[in-house]
């Protein structure tokens, strides 16, 4: 080969190297190359990182963002929360309900009902304390309460903007479920205030799963749920509803002021619907899924023993491996163990008692569709 051909050969390797080094530096800091144990010859892509709300006190929100498998530029954002308070979108909503994948020991199972076959999915572990966010101040998580989750959660999306201008503007929907029966309408709400001022949020709609919206309605329907199943009886019900309903007994829970009255008729429900039934789906086998942790965070638990929770326990050993840690661009601060519900935030409980059943009403007369299902 003549010294003009190796010439040429060494420009157009120089050339090609020159070409990946500025698509490698082109390449979205947060994107995920692979995820230990996924399936191969995915369709879409993944990212997750953090997203700074509060330089002062250096509180970070971690978030998890798979675009959709078709066409993404097309396809609405939607924002997934998880209740609690205090338990992990990451954990709860993406790897055990509606993300693209499921843990299952080593390996990660596609999920063929993952929501972002529709729609891009950004799963958001708020507020800071929860799963991977964190702040190096803890008194960050002190006292915290439903307006300053509510304040970090829309500086978070003003700020995950800037990481992600393409999608500024875009059709946005909200959803969760559980106590984000509380965190999602106020959010809306200070959408929808933010965009009199500047009109950033394209918010189409919000949807609530089985949500907090008015304490005494909500937590009330459990002594009709237990009793229309058979797990308790007639007597026991007409306690239940007569003597000390439930929505009064957590009141006096959270106050440390549990009546004797209500002490006795919660022991009563609690030995005859055993520790062997999911109280949120009599249906399910003993083994359940990890929709219980957000559960329990609100429900305080008159039988110590926990039924083994297999779903759980796959999520937690998944997350909890340093090679997921390395490619979720995730860090533990302040704790050893990443966490299905914190154990380090100290929310302001007695906010369940505050009905948002009044920001819904409001956020649907401002032209906002809402959708509850349980």
């Amino acid at each position: 080969m003549c010294s003009s051909s190796w010439k040429t050969m060494a420009v157009a390797l120089l050339l090609i190297e020159l070409w990946f080094t500025i698509e490698s530096s082109l390449a979205h800091p947060d994107k995920i190359v692979k995820l230990p144990g996924q399936p191969p010859r995915l369709s879409f892509q993944q990212f997750s990182g953090y997203v700074t709300v509060d330089y002062k006190k250096h509180k970070a929100l971690f978030y998890y963002f798979v675009e959709a498998e078709t066409d993404p530029a097309s396809k609405p954002l939607v924002l997934w929360l998880n209740g609690g308070p205090g338990c992990s979108s990451l954990g709860v909503g993406a790897f055990s309900e509606n993300g693209p994948f499921r843990p299952n020991g080593e390996f990660l199972v596609k999920n063929d009902y993952s929501w972002n076959r529709e729609a891009n999915m950004l799963y958001l572990e708020t507020p800071i304390g929860v799963g991977f966010s964190y702040s190096t101040n803890t008194s960050s998580y002190e006292a915290v309460d439903d307006e300053i989750t509510a304040r970090d959660n829309l500086v978070f999306l003003q700020n995950w903007y800037n990481k992600f201008p393409n999608y500024r503007h875009r059709d946005l929907y909200i959803t969760g479920e559980s106590y984000a029966g509380h965190y999602i309408p106020q959010l809306a709400k200070l959408m929808v205030e933010f965009n009199k001022k500047q009109n950033l949020f394209n918010l189409k709609g919000i949807a609530l799963g089985n949500p907090v919206l008015e304490f005494a309605t909500d937590f009330n329907s459990r002594a009709e749920y237990f009793w229309s199943h058979g797990l308790i009886s007639d007597s026991t019900y007409n306690m239940f509803t007569s003597v000390c309903n439930y929505s009064r007994y957590v009141s006096e829970y959270y106050r440390d002021s549990v009546s004797p009255s209500c002490s006795k008729v919660m022991s009563q429900v609690s030995r005859e619907t055993s520790k062997f039934v999911d109280k949120y789906d009599v249906t399910l086998d003993v083994c359940i899924s990890s929709v219980l942790s957000q559960s329990m965070a609100i429900n305080p638990q008159q039988v110590s023993e926990r039924v083994d929770v297999c779903v759980e326990d796959k999520i937690v050993n998944y997350l909890n491996r340093k090679d997921v840690q390395k490619a979720l661009h995730a860090r533990l601060v302040g704790v050893r163990l990443w966490t299905v519900c914190s154990n380090i935030l100290d929310y302001q409980l007695l906010n369940l008692e505050m009905p948002t059943i009044s920001i819904v009403g409001s956020l649907i007369k401002s032209g906002i569709p809402v959708l509850v299902y349980r």
